[in-house]
């Protein structure tokens, strides 16, 4: 077990299976030490786990927390891109965040921190990250939050 997977065992947390591309792209696409991770909607057992703007259908909190569920969705697809090692993983370099905001919305980077506070909390200071919140008129297939990854990770 990695110590991705044990620090997300000790939250209470598990990886699922890595989400199928919803259009016509990879999951993950490793160059050199690079791992860029396409954006993750918040797919849990293979539904959406939050649609629509953000606060009008779905609240800012419920939307933090479809932010956790993209970030654990990119794991699980590098965790098959690497070959099962998350061990591999040296640092996160940039996270983009992408909300499904109403028009007067600019509680973007509180969505994002679902997201950032769950990759400090398993990975510490590799965890740390460079980060855009971009509010969106509308995002794929009605999400309310899309995540996207830079990795930096071991040959």
């Amino acid at each position: 077990m990695s110590r991705i997977e044990q620090a997300l065992q000790s939250l209470n947390m598990t990886l699922p299976e890595a989400p199928k591309p919803v259009a016509a792209y990879v999951p993950v696409r490793l160059t050199g030490s690079w791992a860029f991770i396409s954006g993750q909607i918040p797919l849990q057992e293979g539904h959406l786990m939050a649609s629509g703007p953000v606060p009008s259908a779905t609240s800012p909190e419920m939307a933090a927390s479809a932010a956790r569920q993209c970030v654990l969705n990119g794991l699980a697809a590098l965790r098959t891109a690497l070959g099962g090692d998350l061990d591999r993983v040296v640092s996160v370099v940039r996270v983009g965040v992408f909300v499904a905001s109403d028009p007067d919305f600019t509680g973007q980077p509180a969505v994002a921190d679902g997201a950032s506070k769950l990759l400090v909390d398993l990975l510490g200071e590799a965890g740390k990250h460079a980060r855009a919140a971009v509010g969106s008129v509308s995002l794929p297939l009605g999400a309310s939050v899309e995540v996207e990854m830079v990795v930096e990770v071991r040959d």
